[in-house]
């Protein structure tokens, strides 16, 4: 029997390989899909173009938000800061439409990093748009940070107390979308997991949820609400 189907959203980017040179593409990191399969899940790229994705939502059984860039600050009520990085608006659009589709059927959605931060937004909050004791120390490299686990949360009860998790991320949430609560924490006090205790599974990781043996637990219990 195959598994629930989960729709993942990809990013967009310029890539040269064989005979290709600077072509558009729909690109996403291979753990994405194999954290997925892990958990019995059956993953289908989600493309980012808005007029696509709500047909495609229908189809599924679950929404996984990849990480990326940042979102469009004028999506949250902001202007760009000093350390924003350039957005994707189409992304933006498209994976706002896949969370609205979400929450209707009631499927359940889990958000890595910008996943999260969209999750958020997309129900009214805020973010902060730079964290320098968060950015990476080397571009391109993860740090491995501990996260403190509310007891009796989703998370929790599927990671233990605390778990070990890869970041990469200089943005975090400000003010939570409306019906999220904060239910994990960095040493600092950072917010860096939120759920949705109204809902099936909703839950949003900060940190890079595709990487590491700690999230394997989160994953499975993502795939297993869908079924």
């Amino acid at each position: 029997m195959s598994g629930p189907v989960v729709a993942v959203t990809a990013d967009t980017s310029m890539l040269s390989w064989t005979i290709w040179k600077d072509v558009p593409a729909a690109v996403l990191p291979l753990a994405y899909l194999e954290k997925v399969t892990g958990a019995g899940g059956s993953p289908v790229l989600l493309p980012p173009l808005p007029d696509a994705v709500e047909e495609v939502m229908e189809r599924v059984d679950a929404l996984l938000m990849s990480g990326g860039q940042d979102i469009e600050p004028a999506r949250y009520g902001a202007v760009p800061g000093p350390y924003a990085l350039p957005p994707d608006p189409v992304r933006d659009e498209a994976e706002l439409r896949a969370l609205a589709v979400a929450a209707r059927r009631g499927i359940p959605v889990l958000g890595v990093c910008r996943g999260l931060q969209l999750m958020s937004v997309s129900r009214g909050g805020t973010l902060h748009e730079h964290h320098p004791r968060h950015s990476p120390k080397v571009p391109g490299r993860y740090d491995r940070r501990t996260v403190r686990l509310a007891p009796g949360s989703l998370a929790g009860q599927v990671m233990g107390a605390s778990a070990s998790v890869y970041c990469h991320h200089h943005q975090s949430v400000d003010v939570l979308g409306a019906g999220l609560v904060a239910t994990g924490w960095a040493e600092d006090g950072l917010v860096e997991v939120v759920e949705d205790p109204s809902a099936r599974f909703v839950v949003g990781l900060q940190a890079h949820a595709e990487l590491g043996e700690d999230t394997a637990g989160l994953f499975k219990a993502f795939v297993d609400a869908a079924r």
